[in-house]
């Protein structure tokens, strides 16, 4: 069988193209774990949140969602992320699970308070907002826009 140079050629190119894209992919793709400490929240909704998700303040990324477990008790999502150790949240910490666009994917945004004192290793941050996906935020647009037309008369 003879074999034809130019399909050796383009196939050894093919190759060499998928080598620097898998390259290119790894290097641009955040997935490491970050070293740092946990701290946990409460949410009553958290609309898909997974492990793994970011956990960012100002869009930066300062950590991850490391567990999310259902307390089978109060039925309330139990979230851990991991905080880069050089983050030092303030006590009144607000914690909110957010879009990353209308098709994104969820993550935790954290609101740094004024306080002066610092959330400990294992803490709870005792401010959370739920996650409020685009059925509920249109239903309360509809509850008062009608509620407003019943109160004129």
């Amino acid at each position: 069988m003879k074999r034809n140079p130019v399909e050796a050629i383009l196939g050894f190119l093919v190759l060499i193209f998928a080598v620097l894209f898998l390259f290119f992919a790894s290097s641009r793709v955040d997935v490491q774990k970050i070293a740092g400490y946990p701290v946990f929240a409460r949410f009553q909704k958290v609309g898909g949140l997974e492990m793994g998700a970011d956990v960012r303040i100002n869009g930066i990324k300062v950590g991850s969602v490391t567990k999310i477990e259902l307390n089978p008790e109060t039925f309330m999502a139990l979230v851990e992320m991991n905080i880069k150790e050089d983050i030092k949240l303030p006590a009144d910490t607000t914690a909110v699970v957010a879009d990353a666009g209308l098709m994104g994917d969820k993550y935790i945004r954290l609101e740094p308070g004024k306080s002066a004192e610092k959330i400990m290793r294992g803490a709870f941050l005792q401010k959370t907002k739920d996650y409020k996906s685009l059925e509920d935020s249109v239903s309360e647009f509809i509850f008062l826009s009608t509620k407003d037309d019943k109160q004129e008369p």
